[in-house]
């Protein structure tokens, strides 16, 4: 029986039993992966796609035919089957059509957010498992709608959240699991990230990032699409990067919940000193528009265990790139930003240690296993992990190891995020998407040997 017709007469699982996945597939039977959207993130995904024996790429979507050629060649450089293509006419709903043929096992999602809701909600209708880039949905209700579907469906859905499978990230979470840090108290992360020439260009597809100050329709790439996010939202945008690490390591889920929220942001003012510097003045359009994101978003997670969890996004500043992570607990800490230990009884009294002795006496089994082939893939080796992940939980038939009650939870953190701050930074209580379940679930997360 083939997975998508299993899926088809697979009776709904309640939301407190383990979420469902796909039978093994037969010996050497390759996964076959549709991917929509081919854009520079979708390339990079396409990338380790292509590396894989065990799967054949079926089938690509982009409605930008300049992206769509270049995934379409990525391909064939590789020696692989020519996909199935759809978009070159630039139909919105092109995506419908990929998966109406049938014979998929699974699509990668790597379009602008807006459409990363109805597009796994169409995909999982299908019966075609969903390997999601960040984040899940816009709205609140497209959390909801996202998870609902998944649990009617049983169809797989997996957040491809890549952070969570870095390398100093892995080693933390073996520390935590391993008590170095003791009981968890305190925890941080974030998206640090200057994202200005990201944000505005010239239009060029050959010089994408830092060539102009254009966004919106005259924009290349994500300043096509991303920067309008800045113009009329005021939240944290894009949670994922620090919150899954943090909701790892506190077991959320797993024994433990998110339970109250709230949200504060500083004036907006870097991305209007940013167009003004580059346009030369003050007479281009860009110079004129009042983005409601405010350059620093602080948001601060409550939990049912008692830790709290603080996350900052930052990405309108002129700042080197981090993700600000701390973890705390009774018998030290751990911080990214200056890649520095405490742990009482092993560092001297009030004193940092370098982290990198610890990273390698507690590295990561998966990390041990899997270097030498994750070496050169894209974000120093991470997302060769969160592809495999995807691909072997798929041939395996587990559990998605970063599960639909992840992916909606740490996405809703942008629309409460934002409702908080329009509240007047009031203080929410966090939906419990699990109806329940997170007491009884147990931890998976990088458990297997394999993913």
């Amino acid at each position: 029986m083939r997975r998508r017709d299993f899926l088809a007469g697979s009776a709904a699982l309640g939301a407190s039993a383990l979420l469902p996945a796909f039978p093994a597939p037969a010996r050497g039977e390759r996964l076959r992966l549709g991917m929509i959207g081919t854009g520079m993130r979708g390339q990079v995904l396409l990338t380790e796609l292509l590396r894989r024996d065990d799967v054949e790429v079926a089938a690509l979507c982009d409605i930008e035919p300049i992206m769509l050629g270049r995934a379409l060649a990525q391909v064939d450089k590789a020696g692989k089957p020519k996909p199935r293509a759809y978009g070159q006419d630039r139909d919105e709903n092109a995506w419908k059509r990929l998966l109406e043929p049938g014979g998929l096992d699974g699509v990668i999602i790597a379009t602008p957010w807006e459409w990363h809701a109805p597009m796994a909600i169409g995909a999982m209708q299908a019966g075609v498992a969903v390997g999601c880039e960040v984040v899940a949905g816009i709205t609140l209700q497209d959390h909801w709608d996202v998870l609902d579907t998944q649990l009617r469906t049983g169809t797989p859905y997996m957040l491809l959240e890549n952070v969570c499978y870095r390398r100093d990230v892995m080693a933390a979470l073996r520390m935590v699991r391993e008590g170095l840090f003791g009981e968890l108290v305190h925890l941080q992360g974030g998206y640090q990230h200057d994202l200005r020439a990201v944000k505005f260009n010239s239009g060029d597809p050959d010089q994408p990032y830092g060539s102009g100050v254009e966004f919106g329709p005259g924009g290349w790439s994500e300043a096509h699409w991303r920067t309008a996010h800045s113009v009329n939202r005021n939240g944290d945008l894009y949670p994922s990067h620090g919150i899954g690490p943090c909701a790892m390591y506190a077991n959320i889920h797993r024994g433990n919940r998110f339970i109250r929220i709230n949200s504060f942001a500083s004036k907006a003012r870097g991305l209007h000193e940013y167009t003004v510097a580059r346009s030369g003045g003050t007479t281009h359009p860009s110079t004129r528009v009042q983005f409601r994101l405010g350059d620093i978003v602080t948001t601060t997670l409550a939990c049912a265990n008692g830790e709290t969890i603080v996350l900052q996004h930052d990405t309108s500043l002129p700042r080197p790139y981090s993700l600000g992570f701390r973890v705390q607990g009774t018998r030290g800490l751990w911080m990214d930003v200056n890649q520095s230990i405490h742990i009482e009884g092993r560092s001297p009294a009030h004193q940092w240690q370098d982290f990198k002795a610890y990273q390698d006496e507690f590295e990561h089994p998966l990390w041990r296993r899997h270097a030498g082939v994750a070496a050169g893939a894209g974000h120093g080796g991470m997302d060769w992990f969160v592809v495999n992940a995807f691909v072997e939980a798929l041939k395996a038939a587990a559990p998605m190891p970063i599960d639909i009650y992840d992916a909606v939870a740490w996405s809703a953190i942008t629309p409460l995020s934002e409702q908080s701050i329009a509240q007047g930074y009031a203080t929410l209580d966090f939906p419990d998407f699990t109806r329940g379940a997170w007491a009884t679930r147990t931890p998976i997360f990088a458990l297997s040997d394999a993913y």
